[in-house]
């Protein structure tokens, strides 16, 4: 146990709190612990309250600042510890510069093997065994494979790749086909874990088809897709500047997709190196290329034969001369020479000499990569036509698989398959080599990709590759529709997901192999896709198999359906509008020709209101004569009879009711509201809510727009969430939640929605967008600490996502130029100010906010001489807004700070018709300070109290006689210094 000085942390909660070092969700924990969520959080509310941190990301940077600290203290003891034995040898290590290298390197090894347990996570290399992790959390890198044998030799290369790991960011290791480069780069990894405190991943690219590298990625560093950031924006976040490792093994069949990838991480995250594996370079600049050859035959060839051979057979013995010769005629190709060995047991070294000798004699006298090629083929040709017939059979049949499978899979692609028969022949085949067992429960098998490759050949000459591509097309429909239906009971503890991503290769390439043009299974196998890779968050995968659902659908009806499903998806992938508008259209002629009316009024209607509602996701505007078309058609084609159809003719002609968009009509949206009521779908009241909240936001009640949107929140328990149909609603709600709340001054319900929105795991806590609705209400309430952390990581978000023009984050970017202007840094204000202007570009829409950083800045710096101006440009230059309340209370106190003569005017305007708490806490210090009202002043404080803003009621006390005192120290306590005289 630790102490925290709030109380002593369990074992348990130590557990937890490594987990969430890791970023992992309460249900990743769950998983990771073998514990309920329900416990999870329990812990975590208790970790929150005894390190005495407001969130789970104070609570990771505890994690992370501990282990640090354990790191640098693990360093200079090694460091001391190298330094005592250096000296203790004098100089004996003065040897040639390969000696020096080779020991130092040696000794490297051992030392990282000794820290950090490599031998148990597959390092091998000397038989020396595992050693104890020391206390404190290592390095983690996922998906690193477990070694099944031991490993031999490879120091050069392995001493060769970490040395390259200190000049270059990009390490390729080349060489070809069963030569050892996967073994290899695990081995490095291994080593190499510790030196990269953020961890990293090692993907295995076998099993992946072109175009979804980057889902393979993600799903190693489980990491998803989010709203307004695609799928690489979100793997180059989760690796960061910090320093991380990739390895991208087996790349040769995606060369040019790898490269573009790597590229992309390379120039975005400083900090992270790359180790490729390939039979080809990348051909990227900065490459260092490290050829992996064959293993010389003594002593490394010949042990690892010798090993293998005794796993295969423990009382084997060999004369030595005569592995030797073998290895020779095997090139010292690891793969050939582990193939030969397995069959030591039935041949003996004697017998696979002769076996092989006729087969390898025509390949001697060429060694070069084409040769070894040639001779690999060889061996596992021979390997092959020793098999029996069953186990011919299955052996090719099992090429289909693009990664694991398992017992199941495998009896699915035998005609006539009997699981005990399957389960037999399966067996022999992992006893000679052709077939690897992977470890885990429950037991699943691969194919080399070499050996696979061999396999393909044989199935394609075989004539039965159609049947089996047809087994392997309906074995892949049956699992994802397995997996659809495990989806509504497993989806909050996240079960269904490892189910998924151990599949996800195959289904992809099942579908990518299916006959083309309509057909049941492929439909089935692709909307299946569409709905579990939305499941999984990798939205746009999941908009791509459902418009696919639709080109493969046997109806026009169906059709429909899957062009509606992947346009409720685009909304989650912004900006959308546009997309979702077309697929739109594009569903209502499927369902015309379907002969569905009310499929077709729905699909029209909904186009409608996207045209209308998510009109800021349009390159260009739809005009409204159109979109008055578009609704005539939907109310002919529909029956009005029908709950749904209503609702959607109510919602589209309450968002169609003028040509302003965004511009809801209040009394139809009313109407809307009440009809999506009578359906019971909590996506269409949340839809209809919006209008009418929309509607009440023009009219500048403010107050009942916050409270419609809360009832809109209350709703989203009561949603879907593996299903695309809801993702407008979801993403919608949670920003206008947070939004209204800052608007009507409500900020401790903006920061509990905001911070709802980080637990999310649609928009979830790895997104830099999710901390942009934190920023605003915790600069509000003088957080300024906490709003500043965040800052880094929204705008390298923001620059990683191509610096677009956002006039959405302007708001956010302003508030934390004020957090720094009133923390005292006049600089960081002036940095982070221009920026607010840089990323909203000609956006008026959110400047109002940026004008009232500009007006709380020249009250509490005593800035007077542009006062008049910018009061003026605070009450003339915005129309009603979201920040326009804001503006006006802090552009009214600065007409009072700087003596204007209008200030009692100003006061008056921005007090009239005000619906925000905290602009009228700021109005009552203006009127406090304009008339020497103390009694107002002490409103302005209670007002404060009531919204939580600890700096502005600091301020406020300074005014007050006998409690400036209280003031200074509640700002001093804030890290804030006082204003300066006079303001």
């Amino acid at each position: 146990m630790t102490s925290t000085g709030r109380g002593e942390v369990s074992a348990r909660e130590a557990e937890v709190l490594e987990a969430l070092g890791a970023h992992l969700s309460n249900a990743q924990i769950a998983r990771r612990l073998q514990i309920s969520v329900r416990t999870v959080e329990s812990h975590v509310s208790s970790l929150l309250r005894k390190y005495g941190v407001a969130d789970r990301r104070a609570l990771a940077a505890v994690f992370e600042q501990a282990a640090a600290e354990r790191a640098a203290a693990e360093r200079a003891a090694a460091e001391r510890a190298a330094a005592e034995r250096h000296k203790a040898e004098g100089h004996r290590a003065e040897g040639s510069g390969a000696e020096r290298h080779g020991i130092g390197g040696h000794r490297a090894e051992q030392h990282r093997a000794e820290r950090h347990g490599t031998e148990q996570h597959g390092a091998g290399g000397h038989g020396t065994g595992g050693h104890a992790a020391p206390e404190g959390p290592p390095a983690r890198l996922a998906g690193l494979p477990a070694a099944r044998t031991s490993f031999v030799g490879r120091e050069r290369e392995r001493e060769a790749v970490l040395a390259a790991f200190e000049t270059a960011r990009l390490v390729t290791l080349l060489g070809p086909g069963g030569v050892g480069k996967t073994r290899l780069a695990m081995v490095v990894a291994g080593a190499a874990a510790a030196s990269f405190a953020s961890g990293g991943a090692f993907v295995d690219l076998v099993p992946v088809s072109e175009g979804f590298v980057a889902q393979a990625v993600a799903t190693a560093l489980d990491v998803t897709e989010r709203p307004r950031q695609p799928l690489d924006d979100a793997v180059t976040e989760r690796l960061g500047r910090d320093r991380s490792l990739l390895v991208l093994d087996n790349c040769e069949h995606l060369l040019d997709e790898v490269a573009a990838f790597a590229v992309r991480v390379l120039d975005l995250c400083p900090g992270t190196r790359i180790l490729v594996t390939s039979r080809a370079r990348l051909g990227v600049p900065g490459e260092r290329t490290i050829p992996v050859a064959p293993l010389p035959p003594a002593p490394e060839a010949e042990r690892l034969f010798h090993e293998r051979a005794v796993a295969a057979d423990p009382d084997f013995t060999a004369d030595p001369a005569l592995v030797a010769e073998l290895c020779a005629r095997l090139d010292g190709m690891p793969l050939a020479i582990e193939l030969a060995a397995a069959r030591s047991a039935s041949l003996g070294a004697d017998g696979l000499l002769t076996a092989l000798g006729d087969v390898l004699r025509l390949l001697v006298g060429g060694r070069g990569p084409d040769e070894r090629h040639r001779s690999l083929r060889t061996v596992i040709g021979w390997s092959h036509d020793l098999l029996g017939e069953d186990e011919r059979a299955l052996f090719r049949r099992l090429a289909v698989f693009a990664g694991g499978f398992g017992l199941d899979a495998a009896v699915a692609v035998t005609p006539g398959g009997d699981t005990s028969e399957v389960a037999d022949v399966l067996g022999r085949l992992v006893d000679k080599s052709l077939v690897v067992h992977l470890r885990g429960r429950p037991s699943r098998w691969r194919l080399l990709r070499t050996v696979r490759a061999f396999a393909a050949d044989r199935l394609s000459g075989s004539g039965e590759e159609p049947e089996i591509r047809e087994r392997h097309l309906t074995w892949a429909t049956a699992v994802a529709a397995d997996l659809e239906s495990r989806l509504p009971s497993e989806w909050r503890d996240g079960g269904w997901r490892d189910g998924f991503d151990a599949v996800a290769d195959d289904l992809r390439a099942a579908l990518a192999a299916a006959p083309p043009g309509p057909g049941e299974r492929p439909h089935r196998l692709a909307r299946a896709l569409g709905h579990l890779t939305y499941a999984r968050r990798f939205l746009t995968e999941s908009l791509r198999h459902y418009t696919e659902a639709a080109r493969r659908a046997p109806s026009p009806a169906e059709a429909a359906r899957d062009l509606r499903s992947a346009a409720d998806g685009a909304h989650a992938i912004a900006p959308s509008g546009d997309r979702a508008f077309d697929l739109l259209l594009a569903a209502a002629e499927r369902a015309r020709e379907g002969d569905d009316g009310d499929g077709r009024a729905i699909a029209l209607a909904s186009a409608v209101v996207t045209a209308n509602r998510f009109s800021a996701g349009f390159a260009e505007e739809v005009p409204y004569e159109r979109l008055c078309g578009l609704l005539d058609e939907a109310v002919r084609a529909g029956d009005s009879g029908d709950p749904v159809v209503a609702a959607a003719l109510a919602a589209a002609a309450a968002w169609n009711a003028g040509p302003e968009k965004m511009n809801p009509d209040a009394a139809l949206a009313r109407t809307a509201v009440a009809a999506a009521r009578t359906t019971g779908d909590p996506v269409l009241v949340s839809a209809a809510l919006d209008a009418v909240c929309a509607a009440e936001t023009t009219a500048g009640r403010l107050r009942e727009a916050h409270r419609v949107t809360r009832e809109r929140f209350a709703l989203l328990a009561t949603m879907p969430r593996d299903a695309p149909r809801a993702a407008p609603e979801i993403v919608d709600t949670f920003t206008m939640a947070s939004t209204y709340a800052v608007a009507t001054g409500n900020l401790h319900t903006a920061l509990l929605t905001a911070r709802a929105a980080l637990d999310d795991d649609l928009l979830g806590h790895h997104s830099y967008l999710s901390a942009l609705n934190l920023i605003l209400p915790l600069v509000l309430t003088g957080e300024f600490e906490e709003a500043l952390r965040h800052a880094p990581a929204v705008w390298d978000g923001w620059e990683r996502a191509g610096s677009p023009t956002a006039g959405w984050l302007s708001p956010a970017v302003a508030a934390i130029a004020l957090a720094h202007g009133l923390h005292g840094d006049e600089h960081g204000f002036r940095f982070w100010r221009a920026r607010a202007t840089q990323v909203a570009g000609r956006a008026r829409n959110h400047a109002s906010f940026a004008t009232f950083v500009d007006a709380r800045i020249a009250v509490h710096l005593a800035r007077y001489g542009d006062a008049a101006a910018l009061v003026d440009l605070v009450f003339t230059d915005f129309p009603q807004g979201r920040y326009q309340t804001y503006a006006r209370a802090a552009g009214a106190e600065l007409a009072v700070a700087a003596g204007l003569p209008d200030a009692a005017r100003r006061i008056a305007a921005a007090a009239e018709g005000n619906e925000n708490d905290w602009a009228a806490a700021c109005l009552a210090r203006a009127t406090g300070r304009l008339h020497g009202d103390l009694a107002a002043l002490e409103a302005s404080v209670r007002g404060w109290e009531r919204v939580g803003a600890r700096f502005e009621r600091a301020c406020t006390l300074l005014l007050l006689p006998g409690h400036a005192g209280e003031g200074r120290a509640e700002l001093a306590a804030l890290g804030c210094p006082p204003p300066p005289p006079g303001a």
